[in-house]
């Protein structure tokens, strides 16, 4: 696939990213990294004129790419550093793996969705992210080889905090998650500080999709 990445498309995620900024995102490296993927490029074209407006947007399979708020959001809160691993749960269109990618992290990243884990494994590689491992797989059971990380995001509302999950995350390590059955879900940070031990600290109200178990074919 030809990526096309405009001057136009430049200039809009410039303005993006300074909206941004100020709405509450004061992370400069996330903000840079929303600055450097083509957003546009994870649209279908009959939506690609809405990409960098702070919208989610169906993506099919009902699954939708989330507001550029929620993506540096989310990025902002997992603190994470150059190095680190992070496990992300619902890799959905690719753009939030590509974000996490350009903060210089080691990205392991799984979706449910047959049909999207194949869209999105294919326009990483087209975008050069060849570092990103994506797999077709149960969010709820992670990735037991590939642990412990130093991150887990989970980018779909969770009616509670998976315990398998917790149990790859390192010691020190951080899961963002949002957190609720209703309309809206709680933006949750928690930190294992001992092998049973947890810290959490609540971020602001979000609108997630349902994290829901199993593979879908």
């Amino acid at each position: 696939m030809e990526i096309t990445d405009t001057y136009r498309h430049k200039g809009l995620r410039r303005e993006l990213v300074e909206f941004l900024h100020k709405k509450g995102i004061s992370n400069q490296e996330v903000l840079s990294a929303i600055d450097r993927v083509p957003r546009h490029v994870f649209f279908d074209k009959a939506f690609m004129e809405h990409a960098y407006e702070d919208k989610a947007f169906q993506i099919g399979q009902g699954q939708t790419i989330s507001q550029p708020y929620t993506v540096a959001y989310q990025s902002q809160m997992l603190n994470a550093e150059k190095g680190m691993k992070v496990l992300e749960i619902g890799t959905g269109s690719g753009y939030q793996a590509a974000v996490l990618a350009e903060l210089g992290l080691k990205v392991f990243s799984i979706e449910r969705f047959k049909a999207l884990h194949k869209k999105s494994k294919q326009m990483l590689q087209d975008l050069g992210y060849h570092s990103i491992k994506t797999f077709f797989g149960d969010g709820y059971a992670g990735l037991p080889t590939y642990a412990p990380f130093d991150r887990v995001i989970i980018t779909a509302a969770a009616p509670e905090i998976p315990k398998a999950l917790l149990q790859q995350l390192k010691v020190g390590g951080l899961m963002v998650i949002p957190i609720g059955k209703g309309e809206d879900q709680q933006m949750l940070s928690i930190r294992k500080v001992g092998e049973d031990s947890y810290e959490h600290s609540e971020g602001e109200l979000f609108r997630f999709v349902p994290m829901l178990p199993g593979k879908v074919f």
